[in-house]
């Protein structure tokens, strides 16, 4: 009992352990799926906002008034027309930034900050906005330490550049929206080499911020959607989320995963990250008790198991005697299962030994009917050396099967070498022809460029050999038998190759008989072996090709050994 005990401890330990990696997995999994989408909908944000400002900047380059102001440079007319224009854009569209810039890039007029003018204005956007001649747009880091979506145009009147517009708004707004959508809290960190202290103190008073310059050692906080810092976020968590990882950590009582995005300005530098922030302190409690739920269902079904595992100790003993017959039993089994192997064993030596034959024969009575033909011709030097060439070729071919039947167990390696096709069919029709009694008339249909494929010589010459003498034996009349080579594709794989077919106009065979052709032994004629087609399937795959089969009672027969095409050597 005791044994059972610690394995039933030992299986809830597993599975506890396997409850907390899987839900482990599913938190990464989340976090990683609202990384990305806070990632893709801050992209889109920053060009909703970006299309709204573009729109903005052109509804002010039609009013004749601005365009009046800003080319005569009068900062008082500027002001009555855009004062409380900007106003309104600042409290209904978030627009934090309104600069008017002449050709030079000296700045004229500073909506936000109207007593600061005529510095030259050298940022990115502005930079290449003179460049390009064209509108440009970006996040771009403030020296007050403010990160600002910004938009610069050039204003063009009669090709003339009469200046620049440029228009801005913080990321305070987007990371709040993005808070609202997706229900997690955001923290946008600067790297500090991208900013000055002093500049930085500087606009947290302007902007009337408390921020923490010393909290993290090479970053600082520039924004953040939650209402307190985050105490237990410290630089080693930071290091963790930075190379790319997520981190999970309690704060003032709520359980946090963390993931970072990072940030780049519109010169596509990395300056920074932003921080997702997931509360899933109700996940983890409600996680905590299902596990503590079903810890405790497992230990009162283990007691009940241990119960009924007692209670059937007792029978143990009464079913000794029965389980000791079952296995002398179970001994006689064994021995039968023995015999019956030893029989398989033997019925497939029968089967190797009927196709030896099989394969032996055919090319054999070739050698005997040639023979007799030399023996009748012997007057005749020529036609008796042709006919003995034609017998040294079948009984080499003989030769060579019975090798590669004593190597049995390497038939799978054949022998392949590139081969005619066209002279391997005329080679077999040769032979058959001289072992066919009613000399059937063979018609061969072969492409107009020559094929060479990769293949084993001999087998081949052996399918496509019983292929024509099952056609001769179908063929009641003297119709002719049709050798075709042409281009097919594998309707299962799809793959190209060869179909090399012969075609009879016999009885044909009813789909009863379609469904057996293919194992061995079975026979429809009372002098058949049943091992011809089984043999030609063999071959085929053994090449990695396959044998197709159609035919109509009455109407004949078309068999088909597919050769795939990469194989093919012309």
């Amino acid at each position: 009992m005791a044994p059972l005990a610690v394995v039933l401890v030992f299986i809830m330990g597993v599975f506890a352990v396997a409850a907390l990696w899987v839900e482990a997995d599913i938190r990464d999994q989340d976090i990683a799926e609202r990384t990305a989408a806070v990632e893709k909908l801050f992209v889109q944000k920053l060009d909703k906002d970006t299309n709204l400002m573009i729109a903005t900047l052109r509804a002010m380059m039609t009013n004749p008034s601005i365009e009046r102001a800003f080319r005569d440079l009068d900062r008082p007319a500027l002001s009555r027309q855009m004062g409380s224009l900007f106003a309104n854009l600042r409290d209904k569209h978030h627009i934090t930034h309104l600069y008017f810039t002449g050709p030079d890039l000296i700045n004229l007029y500073r909506f936000h900050s109207p007593e600061e003018f005529g510095d030259e204005i050298d940022r990115l956007t502005t930079i290449k906005a003179r460049d390009r001649q064209d509108a440009e747009h970006g996040l771009e880091l403030g020296a007050l330490g403010t990160l600002t979506l910004r938009l610069v145009m050039p204003w063009r009147r009669d090709d003339r550049v009469i200046g620049y517009l440029e228009i801005g708004e913080e990321i305070e707004h987007l990371i709040s929206e993005i808070r609202e959508g997706l229900a997690v809290d955001m923290l946008v960190l600067v790297d500090k080499r991208m900013l000055s202290l002093q500049q930085w103190q500087r606009g947290q008073t302007l902007m009337k911020r408390e921020g923490n310059w010393a909290r993290f050692a090479n970053h600082v906080a520039l924004a953040q959607t939650t209402d307190r810092p985050l105490a237990a976020l410290d630089d080693r968590v930071l290091q963790s989320l930075l190379a790319g990882r997520t981190a999970e950590i309690e704060d003032s009582g709520r359980s946090l995963h963390l993931a970072a995005v990072p940030l780049k300005d519109a010169g596509q530098r990395h300056i920074g990250n932003l921080v997702v922030i997931r509360d899933i302190t109700a996940l983890k409690s409600a996680f905590n008790w299902s596990i503590v739920a079903v810890t405790a269902i497992s230990l009162l079904s283990a007691i009940g198991v241990l119960g009924v595992f007692y209670l059937a100790l007792d029978r143990v003993e009464r079913d000794y005697r029965r389980q000791h017959d079952l296995e002398h039993q179970l001994l006689r089994v064994n021995a039968e299962y023995g015999r019956i192997l030893q029989l398989e064993k033997l019925s497939a030596l029968g089967t190797m030994v009927g196709s030896i034959a099989h394969q032996l024969n055919n090319p054999l009575v070739g050698v005997v009917n040639l023979a007799q033909l030399a023996e009748r011709g012997v007057d005749d030097p020529v036609r008796t050396r042709e006919l003995l060439g034609e017998i040294r070729s079948a009984g080499e071919d003989c030769r060579s099967f019975v090798k590669r039947m004593l190597a049995f167990s390497k038939v799978s390696s054949f022998e392949s070498k590139p081969t005619s096709i066209a002279a391997l069919i005329e080679d077999t029709v040769l032979l058959f022809r001289q072992t066919e009694t009613r000399h059937l008339p063979v018609e061969v249909k072969l492409p107009d460029q020559a094929v060479v494929l990769a293949v084993d010589p001999i087998l081949l010459r052996h399918a496509l050999f019983n292929l024509l003498v099952n056609a001769a034996q179908a063929t009641s009349d003297d119709s002719a038998i049709v050798i075709s080579l042409e281009r097919d594709v594998d309707p299962a794989r799809g793959a190209p190759g060869w179909a090399l077919a012969v075609s009879d106009r016999g009885r044909g065979m009813p789909p009863e008989v379609m469904e057996k052709i293919f194992v061995p032994f079975y026979t429809t004629r009372s002098d058949g072996t049943g091992l011809g087609l089984p043999v030609v399937q063999h071959v085929a795959l053994l090449h990695g090709g396959q044998v197709n089969v159609s035919s109509e009672p009455g109407h004949g027969t078309r068999i088909a050994i597919w050769l795939p095409d990469s194989l093919s050597d012309a």
